[in-house]
């Protein structure tokens, strides 16, 4: 493992930490997309079909436990716990998320490595990924109303696939043979879709205002 692709792994925790501690200790998920987090549930269970049947590392097993407990955990305090589901913006959070997930199976099953079952969801979590954030943008732009652990949190989310493209290309350039098309267009893909909210992050950032997404 690179020194990208463990940044990218630590920027991902971060993110995913980062939405807990709103969520936990705030008892608040205002502005945070439930329709975007049970695609994320959805990609996880997908995507660690072999998390009790292909052992990698310690190390690999401890973040799909990670990224799949937490996956859940979101969605369960967020449709569940008497506090927190009350600041849930149901009436703003209207994607239709469901359309997504067709289209990407679909995908997974035309485009593939190996046509056998962990490998067709392997590669549909891939192309869910890269649009699951799509009904969170879409609630920001509706709301304006952008709190700073939310803004982190989608930063941080955009970070962690930008430093996976970076370990993308150092492997290319050192590793012989290392080409993954599926996960590539995927991932890129996935970044282009941050690019508005990153722009208006670091304006914020620059002029030390408030961050809004234009409506």
């Amino acid at each position: 493992m690179n020194i990208f692709r463990l940044a990218g792994d630590m920027t991902h925790l971060a993110s995913v930490l980062v939405l807990l501690l709103k969520i936990h200790t705030i008892k608040s998920c205002a502005g945070v997309s439930l329709k975007t987090q049970e695609l994320y549930a959805i990609v996880f269970a997908t995507r660690y079909l072999d998390i009790f049947t292909d052992f990698i590392s310690l190390y690999n097993t401890i973040m799909k436990l990670i990224f799949l407990g937490s996956s859940f955990s979101i969605v369960w305090y967020m449709r569940s716990h008497k506090i927190v589901r009350r600041t849930y913006d149901k009436e703003h959070d209207t994607f239709r998320h469901l359309f997504l997930i067709l289209p990407c199976l679909v995908l997974g099953l035309l485009i593939h490595e190996k046509f056998n079952f962990k490998e067709v969801m392997w590669t549909f979590s891939l192309f869910l990924e890269a649009v699951a954030i799509l009904p969170q943008l879409v609630l920001l732009q509706r709301t304006r109303n952008i709190d700073n652990l939310t803004g982190q949190y989608i930063f941080l989310l955009g970070a962690y696939r930008a430093l996976y493209i970076v370990n993308w290309v150092y492997r290319y350039f050192t590793e012989p043979h290392y080409v993954h098309w599926i996960p590539w267009i995927a991932g890129l893909l996935q970044t282009a879709l941050y690019g508005d909210f990153f722009y208006y992050y670091f304006q914020s950032w620059k002029n030390n205002k408030k961050l809004q997404l234009p409506a």
